[in-house]
């Protein structure tokens, strides 16, 4: 892939998933792509695509599901420990490097098309989104998990973008993909229909502020929301903000950190008989 060729947030994405330890994070957003693969009913056999895939959640969960899975992303460095979480399995999944906007696949080449946390940050909204059905099946089902505005890693992504500057050229919030009506407009005219849910993971910690601590050191947007924010004294006054968030936010009543994280659940089924290809 020609990075020079990338949108500027797509190259600044790029870096910024490189910083830090994305696996370790990941680890806290299993259960909601072992969620979504159980609701699309991933069988054995059955062809699928999990677009942003990062470290593999979602690809590992069909894997797991028996599926003869490809995971496709932007950062191929995240690859690494993917693999090595599918080699521990004893799964074969082939890994992509690609962009969900210009995936280099067929039309209708997969019959469940997943992106959990993933999509969602794709500047393009509507493009990705017929990416997503250009290349399903007919009768297939696209699933796909987005934080919601609402919810609380929204409001930090929402926190974090206030404060930096803004990318050259609109580019709309990826939180939208959190918004039922949102979706439904991204998807409409591609012959589908659509059903949503709302669920939760839980983030939880010794406290907000060591919850924070710990995004330093292994969360990529935070750890370059830090470097860019620390000569000007910015970050000092994020930070203090983000903490005041998840402290507010918090279940517990002992100090501790209990924070349930909405998401959006879309799924999107194409209709058998579609003949719906490229965007």
């Amino acid at each position: 892939m020609n990075v020079t060729e990338l949108h500027p947030l797509k190259r600044q994405q790029q870096e910024m998933w490189t910083l830090g330890d994305y696996a370790t994070f990941g680890e806290l957003l299993q259960p909601a792509a072992d969620a979504l693969v159980a609701r699309v009913s991933v069988t054995a056999g059955m062809r699928v695509l999990d677009v942003a895939t990062g470290t593999g959640n979602a690809a590992i969960a069909a894997a797991a599901a028996g599926g003869r899975v490809t995971g496709l992303d932007l950062t191929p460095e995240l690859f690494d420990a993917a693999r090595s979480r599918a080699r521990v399995g004893g799964w074969d999944i082939d890994w992509i490097e690609g962009d969900a906007e210009h995936l280099p696949f067929a039309d209708h080449s997969f019959e469940r098309v997943l992106s959990v946390f993933g999509v969602m940050f794709a500047p393009d909204h509507r493009r990705a989104a017929g990416e997503l059905a250009r290349v399903l099946a007919p009768g297939g089902t696209i699933g796909v998990c987005s934080w919601t505005i609402e919810g609380a890693f929204g409001r930090m992504i929402r926190l974090m973008m206030s404060r930096q500057p803004p990318t050259s050229g609109f580019v709309p919030p990826p939180g939208l993909w959190g918004n039922q009506g949102y979706v439904t407009e991204l998807f409409s005219g591609l012959d589908v229909t659509m059903s949503f849910e709302r669920d939760h993971v839980v983030f939880q910690h010794d406290s907000a502020e060591t919850w924070i601590t710990y995004l330093e050191q292994v969360f990529g947007p935070i750890i370059f929301a830090k470097a860019a924010l620390q000569e000007s004294g910015g970050w000092d006054a994020l930070r203090t903000d983000l903490i005041n968030l998840y402290s507010s936010l918090t279940e517990s009543t002992d100090g501790s950190l209990r924070v349930p994280a909405e998401y959006l659940t879309a799924i999107v089924r194409k209709h058998p008989s579609s003949e719906h290809g490229r965007a």
